[in-house]
Protein backbone atom coordinates (compact mmCIF):
# COMPACT_ATOMS: atom_id res chain seq x y z
CA UNK A 1 0.00 0.00 0.00
CA UNK A 2 1.08 3.16 -0.90
CA UNK A 3 1.02 5.52 2.41
CA UNK A 4 1.74 9.15 2.50
CA UNK A 5 2.02 11.67 5.92
CA UNK A 6 2.09 15.09 6.08
CA UNK A 7 4.58 16.60 8.64
CA UNK A 8 3.68 20.43 10.23
CA UNK A 9 6.97 20.55 12.26
CA UNK A 10 10.60 19.58 12.42
CA UNK A 11 10.46 17.49 15.42
CA UNK A 12 7.19 15.89 14.70
CA UNK A 13 7.35 12.48 13.01
CA UNK A 14 5.77 9.05 12.92
CA UNK A 15 7.39 8.12 15.79
CA UNK A 16 6.28 4.15 16.10
CA UNK A 17 4.69 4.49 12.72
CA UNK A 18 7.40 4.35 10.91
CA UNK A 19 8.81 0.75 12.03
CA UNK A 20 5.66 -0.56 11.76
CA UNK A 21 5.19 0.57 8.09
CA UNK A 22 7.92 -0.48 6.95
CA UNK A 23 7.72 -4.08 8.60
CA UNK A 24 4.15 -4.09 6.86
CA UNK A 25 5.97 -3.24 3.20
CA UNK A 26 4.15 -0.46 2.51
CA UNK A 27 5.34 2.21 0.34
CA UNK A 28 6.14 5.27 1.89
CA UNK A 29 6.35 8.98 1.24
CA UNK A 30 5.99 12.55 3.06
CA UNK A 31 5.26 15.92 2.64
CA UNK A 32 7.12 18.45 4.83
CA UNK A 33 4.33 21.35 4.68
CA UNK A 34 6.32 23.38 7.22
CA UNK A 35 9.64 23.26 4.44
CA UNK A 36 7.29 24.81 1.63
CA UNK A 37 6.87 21.59 -0.06
CA UNK A 38 3.89 20.62 -2.06
CA UNK A 39 1.30 17.72 -1.37
CA UNK A 40 0.59 14.90 -4.07
CA UNK A 41 -1.73 13.94 -6.24
CA UNK A 42 -4.50 12.27 -4.92
CA UNK A 43 -3.51 9.41 -7.57
CA UNK A 44 0.02 8.97 -5.39
CA UNK A 45 -1.14 7.68 -2.47
CA UNK A 46 -3.76 5.01 -0.68
CA UNK A 47 -3.39 6.01 2.80
CA UNK A 48 -2.95 9.27 3.88
CA UNK A 49 -1.77 9.99 7.97
CA UNK A 50 -1.86 13.44 9.28
CA UNK A 51 0.27 14.81 11.95
CA UNK A 52 0.61 16.79 14.70
CA UNK A 53 1.83 20.37 15.00
CA UNK A 54 1.94 23.23 17.39
CA UNK A 55 -0.32 25.75 14.81
CA UNK A 56 -3.65 26.13 14.59
CA UNK A 57 -5.79 24.96 11.72
CA UNK A 58 -7.06 28.17 10.80
CA UNK A 59 -3.91 30.21 10.67
CA UNK A 60 -3.95 30.59 7.19
CA UNK A 61 -2.02 34.00 6.91
CA UNK A 62 0.55 32.36 9.26
CA UNK A 63 0.90 29.06 7.58
CA UNK A 64 -0.73 29.12 4.16
CA UNK A 65 0.15 25.39 3.15
CA UNK A 66 -2.97 24.73 5.08
CA UNK A 67 -5.22 25.74 2.56
CA UNK A 68 -3.39 23.21 -0.17
CA UNK A 69 -3.58 20.94 2.95
CA UNK A 70 -7.31 20.81 3.78
CA UNK A 71 -7.92 20.37 -0.15
CA UNK A 72 -6.36 17.23 -0.43
CA UNK A 73 -7.41 15.93 2.66
CA UNK A 74 -10.99 16.70 1.24
CA UNK A 75 -10.24 15.03 -2.27
CA UNK A 76 -8.82 12.23 -0.13
CA UNK A 77 -11.88 11.82 1.64
CA UNK A 78 -14.73 12.23 -1.28
CA UNK A 79 -12.10 9.62 -3.00
CA UNK A 80 -12.27 6.76 -0.66
CA UNK A 81 -8.83 7.45 0.53
CA UNK A 82 -7.77 5.57 4.16
CA UNK A 83 -7.24 8.60 6.42
CA UNK A 84 -5.49 8.50 9.78
CA UNK A 85 -5.23 12.37 11.54
CA UNK A 86 -3.40 12.86 14.92
CA UNK A 87 -3.85 15.90 17.34
CA UNK A 88 -3.13 18.54 14.76
CA UNK A 89 -4.26 16.10 12.11
CA UNK A 90 -7.44 14.92 13.39
CA UNK A 91 -8.48 18.63 13.92
CA UNK A 92 -7.63 18.89 9.72
CA UNK A 93 -10.11 15.85 8.96
CA UNK A 94 -12.53 16.62 11.78
CA UNK A 95 -13.01 20.18 9.87
CA UNK A 96 -13.38 18.82 6.56
CA UNK A 97 -16.21 16.77 7.67
CA UNK A 98 -17.49 19.28 8.99
CA UNK A 99 -16.75 19.38 12.78
CA UNK A 100 -15.51 22.45 13.72
CA UNK A 101 -12.41 23.33 16.13
CA UNK A 102 -11.91 25.92 18.36
CA UNK A 103 -9.91 26.72 22.08
CA UNK A 104 -10.35 23.21 24.63
CA UNK A 105 -11.23 24.58 27.75
CA UNK A 106 -7.78 23.45 29.48
CA UNK A 107 -4.46 22.85 27.77
CA UNK A 108 -3.61 18.96 28.26
CA UNK A 109 -0.78 17.78 28.32
CA UNK A 110 1.47 14.27 29.68
CA UNK A 111 -0.32 11.16 30.71
CA UNK A 112 -4.19 11.09 30.85
CA UNK A 113 -6.77 8.74 31.31
CA UNK A 114 -9.20 8.24 28.18
CA UNK A 115 -12.21 6.50 28.56
CA UNK A 116 -13.90 4.74 25.86
CA UNK A 117 -18.05 4.94 25.47
CA UNK A 118 -19.99 2.38 24.68
CA UNK A 119 -19.83 3.69 20.67
CA UNK A 120 -16.14 3.55 21.30
CA UNK A 121 -16.21 0.12 22.32
CA UNK A 122 -17.97 -1.25 19.46
CA UNK A 123 -15.84 1.10 17.03
CA UNK A 124 -14.52 -0.92 13.97
CA UNK A 125 -11.58 1.45 14.00
CA UNK A 126 -10.64 1.22 17.75
CA UNK A 127 -11.70 -2.62 17.77
CA UNK A 128 -8.84 -3.85 20.68
CA UNK A 129 -8.55 -1.10 22.50
CA UNK A 130 -9.42 -1.45 26.23
CA UNK A 131 -12.39 0.45 27.84
CA UNK A 132 -9.61 2.55 29.25
CA UNK A 133 -6.25 3.38 28.94
CA UNK A 134 -3.48 6.36 30.09
CA UNK A 135 -2.68 8.13 26.78
CA UNK A 136 0.19 11.10 25.90
CA UNK A 137 -1.40 13.88 25.22
CA UNK A 138 -0.40 17.54 24.08
CA UNK A 139 -3.11 19.88 22.90
CA UNK A 140 -4.33 23.41 23.40
CA UNK A 141 -7.43 23.54 20.38
CA UNK A 142 -9.68 20.53 20.04
CA UNK A 143 -12.04 19.32 17.19
CA UNK A 144 -15.86 19.11 17.29
CA UNK A 145 -17.91 15.37 16.21
CA UNK A 146 -18.12 15.87 12.67
CA UNK A 147 -21.93 15.65 11.41
CA UNK A 148 -22.46 11.68 11.68
CA UNK A 149 -19.75 10.72 14.19
CA UNK A 150 -20.55 9.26 17.54
CA UNK A 151 -18.70 10.15 20.85
CA UNK A 152 -16.00 7.37 21.42
CA UNK A 153 -13.44 8.49 23.68
CA UNK A 154 -13.33 11.25 26.13
CA UNK A 155 -10.38 12.23 29.21
CA UNK A 156 -11.51 14.25 32.07
CA UNK A 157 -9.99 17.93 30.49
CA UNK A 158 -11.20 17.03 26.48
CA UNK A 159 -14.88 15.72 25.74
CA UNK A 160 -14.02 14.68 22.72
CA UNK A 161 -10.71 12.65 21.38
CA UNK A 162 -11.54 10.19 19.02
CA UNK A 163 -13.88 10.23 16.11
CA UNK A 164 -14.23 7.09 13.11
CA UNK A 165 -15.62 7.18 9.79
CA UNK A 166 -16.06 3.00 9.28
CA UNK A 167 -12.71 1.67 9.97
CA UNK A 168 -10.84 3.67 7.33
CA UNK A 169 -10.82 7.07 8.65
CA UNK A 170 -10.06 8.02 12.13
CA UNK A 171 -9.06 10.85 14.21
CA UNK A 172 -7.29 10.33 18.10
CA UNK A 173 -6.56 13.83 19.60
CA UNK A 174 -3.96 12.63 21.63
CA UNK A 175 -0.44 10.81 20.78
CA UNK A 176 -0.34 7.68 20.85
CA UNK A 177 2.47 7.63 17.99
CA UNK A 178 5.42 9.00 20.63
CA UNK A 179 8.21 7.26 21.62
CA UNK A 180 10.10 8.32 24.78
CA UNK A 181 13.00 10.02 22.06
CA UNK A 182 10.43 11.86 20.85
CA UNK A 183 9.20 13.27 23.91
CA UNK A 184 11.98 14.17 24.57
CA UNK A 185 12.62 15.98 21.49
CA UNK A 186 9.58 17.57 22.18
CA UNK A 187 10.90 18.50 25.30
CA UNK A 188 13.85 19.97 24.18
CA UNK A 189 11.65 22.41 21.43
CA UNK A 190 9.26 23.57 24.35
CA UNK A 191 9.00 23.22 27.77
CA UNK A 192 4.99 23.77 28.51
CA UNK A 193 4.20 26.15 31.43
CA UNK A 194 2.64 24.46 34.36
CA UNK A 195 -1.39 24.00 34.38
CA UNK A 196 -4.26 21.97 35.93
CA UNK A 197 -3.60 19.44 33.25
CA UNK A 198 0.04 20.09 32.17
CA UNK A 199 2.35 17.43 33.84
CA UNK A 200 6.30 18.60 34.11
CA UNK A 201 8.53 17.04 31.40
CA UNK A 202 10.64 14.99 33.97
CA UNK A 203 7.25 13.16 35.57
CA UNK A 204 6.28 12.82 31.79
CA UNK A 205 9.66 10.60 30.71
CA UNK A 206 10.18 8.57 34.11
CA UNK A 207 6.70 6.73 32.70
CA UNK A 208 8.54 4.42 30.18
CA UNK A 209 5.98 1.73 30.17
CA UNK A 210 3.49 4.07 29.84
CA UNK A 211 5.27 4.60 26.09
CA UNK A 212 5.54 1.19 25.25
CA UNK A 213 1.88 0.65 25.61
CA UNK A 214 0.72 3.51 23.68
CA UNK A 215 2.97 2.18 20.97
CA UNK A 216 1.09 -1.04 21.20
CA UNK A 217 -2.24 0.33 20.53
CA UNK A 218 -0.94 2.59 17.92
CA UNK A 219 0.20 -0.41 16.05
CA UNK A 220 -3.48 -2.03 16.95
CA UNK A 221 -5.22 1.16 15.45
CA UNK A 222 -2.92 1.21 12.23
CA UNK A 223 -3.54 -2.33 11.57
CA UNK A 224 -7.86 -1.96 11.89
CA UNK A 225 -7.01 1.20 9.25
CA UNK A 226 -4.96 -1.19 7.10
CA UNK A 227 -7.93 -3.73 6.89
CA UNK A 228 -11.13 -1.96 7.09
Amino acid sequence: MRVHWLQHAEHEDLGCIAPWLAARGHEVSCTRLQRGESPPALEAFDWLIVMGGPMNIYQHEEYRWLIAEKQLIRRALDGGKRLLGICLGSQLIADQLGGPVSRNAEAEIGWHPVRLSEAGRRDAAFAGFPEEFTAFHWHGDTFALPPGCEPLMRSEACANQAYSRGARVAGIQFHLEVTAANARDWFAVERPAPARYVQAPESILAALPNFAGNNRLMRQLLENIETG
